[in-house]
């Protein structure tokens, strides 16, 4: 197609073309008198033009993203670094698992060294935080994470080509006073330990002699902060933690446990479908945890939680033993600085192109919950696309004119695609009809402009998941890898068919129909596929409920609630592991909790 050849002059925010090499060698008698006598020193030579030669690739991160981005990347390229405070790689969706040792920490971690051993040891690590990021000079400025007692400078910094930004999230506290300073967080594997412990630290307490009936109810009163899929699974954890294991062995206050989840929207789990947020609800209440949806947390003290219930502006107050705050992702510091630099200092998260380049950036790479794709609008490009399209300059689009760009459209724009399939327009001459509102053939620039106004209100932010992170990862990988076999401009004409040569397709979100009658079977299919391509394809999402039940919600609008699904959550966390080392340790906890129950140790 040749729309695009019209159409690029007004696209911003592809990424920049490769750079070009250049090796010089001296004459071709002299390298071979010279291999004769020195074959050692110049297989050195040649070795170190090569090093040379690579552009440097620097990784922050090794979550899902940069774990992601690091596994697919071909390194035969480029020089590869990674910074990262911690030196292994965790599967966060089972933190909840590990909070009361339904699963082991060490059992969802992999060792960062273990991942990239696999690439022969070119990838250089260094388990250090990023403290400042400078574009002007491709720089980033780390300290390192081990003791800082140990002998050496802990301050370093590193210069890169290209940098790929995977820092992910931290905790959104809404500067909640006293949140960091008396509540739990569950980002990291260490949360997790630290709430194990503390778990069985308010039991241990509660039992001591002598100890009155209300210090009791306080230190056994567990509080979740957050309706959303983290804090539900957590309460259902924790839940079946204290009925299937704890009561047996703390008898004496077992009719003192209270679990309570407090959420300021009308519902927990409300991003979910509302038959998942209503058996959820239904579900928790029967099993004794207490909902207190409409209700906004004020503070936090070392005992006492303060809240408001939003519908009659009532303050409450209610003592705790254990707080876990789980009510969205923040930005770290390091990426705030970094955005007040580049100009995105009023936004809440950074903002990268459909190519998850860092807009206003030359060659840095953003990715994760660190990041968000900001998606054009048709709108902004409305009249030229109509200009490249009419080709005959007659001033309406005919058909045939109308059928030879839609695709690539439909691609540069998906909100187009999901828009045309909620209105269950799937063929040329329905959508024309739908625009002119009659049976012509042909439409004209207004009718045009009128018919597509809505379009833009389907654009999708990607949420900030695991799948997203991954997918992205994935991605920017396979762009890397092709970058050097590019035998033009990527941000030249654009043919999305078979053009005989490679070209980069922006990373986008995957229309789908909201009604599907093959909902499961398109789940599968999409499952196996690999998530290696240019758009997000969502995967769907699992809450466990506790007592083996799990709800899910999965494309195609199919709905699963009860003990299959739980099967089904088990089959899917294990196969997703980095690692068969993890994927066999899971399994075996698995087994071990439904043989001999959970560890109530402090350890």
């Amino acid at each position: 197609m040749r729309f695009f050849s019209d159409f690029q002059r007004i696209l911003s925010g592809y990424p920049a073309p490769a750079k070009l090499l250049a090796v010089f060698s001296v004459s071709c008698g002299g390298v071979i008198a010279y291999a004769d006598s020195q074959s050692g020193e110049i297989t050195s030579l040649q070795q170190n033009q090569k090093a040379m030669a690579k552009k440097r690739v620097l990784v922050l991160g090794t979550g899902w993203a940069g774990t992601s981005f690091l596994k697919d990347l071909d390194i035969s390229s480029y020089d590869v670094q990674v910074v990262s405070p911690r030196n292994y790689f965790a599967f966060t969706p089972l933190l909840p698992s590990v909070t009361c040792g339904t699963v082991e920490a060490r059992s969802i971690v992999e060792p960062v060294r273990n991942i990239i051993k696999k690439r022969k040891g070119e990838i250089k690590f260094w388990e250090a935080e990023c403290l400042k990021i400078d574009t002007a000079n491709k720089k980033v400025y780390c300290q390192s994470s081990v003791d800082a007692n140990l002998a050496g400078n802990n301050d370093f910094s590193l210069e890169y080509d290209y940098l790929v930004v995977a820092i992910g999230a931290q905790v959104n506290t809404f500067n909640t006073p006293g949140v960091y300073e008396h509540c739990h967080f569950l980002k990291e594997v260490e949360d997790a330990q630290r709430i194990r412990r503390t778990v069985i630290d308010c039991f241990e307490k509660a039992v001591l002699p002598e100890l009155n009936k209300e210090d009791q109810m306080t230190n056994l009163h567990f509080v979740i902060v957050g309706g959303g899929p983290t804090g539900v699974e957590f309460a259902a954890e924790l839940h079946d933690f204290i009925h299937e294991d704890l009561l047996s062995i703390y008898p004496s206050v077992k009719d003192l446990v209270r679990i309570s989840i407090i959420q300021s929207g009308d519902h927990i789990l409300n991003m979910f479908d509302e038959r998942i947020s209503s058996f959820a609800e239904l579900k928790f209440r029967r099993d004794g945890i207490e909902v207190l949806t409409g209700h906004r947390v004020l503070s936090v003290s070392e005992r006492i939680i303060n809240m408001k219930q939003v519908s009659t502006g009532e303050n409450i107050s209610i003592p705790h033993g254990m707080v876990v705050w789980s009510t969205g992702v923040g930005t770290r510091p390091v990426v705030k600085d970094f955005m007040e630099q580049i100009g995105q200092g009023n936004r809440r998260v950074l903002a990268t192109d459909e190519w998850l380049r860092v807009k206003g950036c030359e060659d840095v790479y953003a990715l994760g919950d660190c990041a968000t794709v900001d998606q054009r609008k048709i709108m902004e490009d409305i009249s030229v696309i109509f200009k490249a399209a009419d080709k005959d300059s007659s001033g309406t689009l005919t058909i045939e004119e109308f059928k030879d760009v839609i695709e690539d459209i439909m691609i540069r724009y998906p909100q187009v695609e999901l828009y045309l399939k909620n209105k269950h327009l799937f063929d040329v001459t329905d959508l024309m009809k739908d625009m002119n509102g009659s049976d012509k053939t042909e439409i004209d620039v207004e009718s045009f402009k009128l018919a597509l106004s809505q379009v833009d209100k389907q654009t999708k932010n990607l949420p900030a998941t695991a799948q997203v992170a991954s997918q992205q990862g994935a991605y920017l990988a396979k762009c890397f890898n092709t970058w050097e076999k590019c035998k033009s401009n990527p941000e030249g004409p654009r043919k999305f068919r078979s053009g005989g040569r490679h070209e980069f397709r922006p990373f986008q979100y995957e229309p789908q129909v909201l009604e599907n009658p093959y909902g499961i079977l398109s789940f599968f299919l999409t499952h196996m596929k690999s998530s290696s391509n240019n758009r997000y394809r969502h995967l769907g999402q699992f809450a466990p409920l506790g007592g083996e039940q799990a709800a899910a919600e999965l494309p195609g609008d199919w709905v699963s609630i009860g003990h299959s699904t739980q099967w089904l959550w088990y089959s899917v966390y294990a196969s997703k592991q980095v690692s068969w080392r993890t994927r066999f340790l899971v399994i075996g906890d698995w087994f071990r909790r439904f043989t001999f129950g959970r560890d109530s140790s402090r350890i």
